[in-house]
């Protein structure tokens, strides 16, 4: 099962929090060890420059 979960820091460690659903689907209970794989999320930036329009033959970089 493969969940998106934001990490966040509690003293000196850095907690990822099980969402509920997940828990009870798997029958996960407190002090039981687990295996996670952790990959980092790369962040999409598609859609942040909204109203920029599209290129023109203007926006073009000429090299001459």
């Amino acid at each position: 099962m493969e969940v998106l979960v934001k990490t966040r820091k509690i003293g000196g460690s850095v907690v990822a929090t099980i969402p509920k659903p997940v828990v009870e689907k798997e029958g996960i209970r407190g002090n039981e060890f687990v295996k996670l794989d952790i990959k980092k999320v790369k962040k999409s930036f598609f859609g942040k420059l909204k109203g920029i329009g599209s290129f023109t033959e203007k926006d073009e970089l000429n090299i001459e």
